[in-house]
């Protein structure tokens, strides 16, 4: 499904003229100007999956930014934006199929790494809660109590219920399980899994980071099943050869110039890897 059909940035004859019509005044940065227009991308052309590549500062993520931000794409994490995000934007044009789909959203490093750092907090928190529940029960199998008016009523029931169970139960009665036991990559695969929904638009910024090679590979065909059978469509930046394979994937090369549509073949990266590999073919056979 295409909702996005195209997406137009300020060539740097806009740039010029806007830059020329600020005041005498020293400025730190243009940012976002002058980073698109260096490598040429004028306007990206959508297909149900199209994919920035380009190596730091080519502007990939400056184009996700962009374009979330002329769409009011929600992002957990909010946007950080300089105070020219605003005149950029209004220089950009955007072209939809349709309208913009409920849920759609874009996902970036600083979401999944977020949400990592809260279940590290949760399981933290429950890791304690777990440890007072111990002494709890210690407390209350072995205590000599009696009730004397129904102020004491929670406590006696908490003592008839850890005389009634095994440590272990008890604990596991009065605290919820851990909210993700798992590793840092499994977290952030289930942050996809989770956020990218039916029908909808969604812009990955650098979705391979935390994830091994075997969760980019399910990420990949989960991305392409999303697209291909339940109505998404993805705008990803990315340097993974992983998910540049993706199947009917539009390319665009940034660190071209002017940046051009390319087969994932011809990515610098991943000529990089092949040469790599290549060279070292005979200690894989050996």
């Amino acid at each position: 499904m295409i909702y996005l059909t195209r997406f137009s940035f300020p060539d740097k004859e806009e740039e010029d003229s806007f830059y020329f019509s600020l005041k005498r005044t020293c400025y730190n940065t243009l940012y976002p100007f002058y980073i698109l227009s260096k490598c040429g991308l004028s306007a990206i052309e959508f297909e149900p999956v199209t994919i920035l590549c380009g190596g730091n500062g080519s502007g990939k993520t400056t184009a996700l930014k962009v374009i979330a931000g002329k769409l009011g794409l929600s992002k957990d994490t909010g946007f950080r934006k300089t105070g020219f995000f605003e005149e950029y934007e209004k220089r950009c044009s955007v072209q939809m199929n349709t309208g913009l789909p409920e849920g759609s959203r874009m996902i970036t490093s600083d979401d999944v790494f977020d949400y990592m750092l809260n279940l590290r907090a949760l399981n933290a928190g429950i890791d304690r809660k777990r440890e007072e529940l111990f002494e709890e029960y210690l407390d209350m199998k072995y205590s000599k109590f009696q009730m004397r008016s129904l102020e004491d009523y929670e406590r006696l029931r908490k003592m008839n219920l850890s005389r009634s169970k095994t440590q272990s139960k008890y604990v596991k009665s009065n605290l919820a399980e851990n909210v993700r036991e798992q590793s840092n990559g499994e977290s952030a695969w289930f942050y996809f899994v989770q956020k990218i929904g039916e029908g909808a638009l969604y812009l990955l910024d650098e979705p391979e980071n935390s994830l091994s090679v075997e969760r980019l590979k399910e990420l990949r065909g989960f991305l392409e099943d999303s697209a291909r059978f339940f109505g998404c469509q993805f705008l990803i930046a990315t340097h993974s050869p992983f998910l540049l394979s993706m199947k009917g994937a539009k390319i665009y090369d940034l660190d071209a110039n002017p940046a051009r549509v390319t087969r994932w073949t011809e990515i610098r990266d991943v000529r990089t890897y092949y040469d790599f590999f290549k060279e070292h073919s005979d200690e894989f056979e050996a």
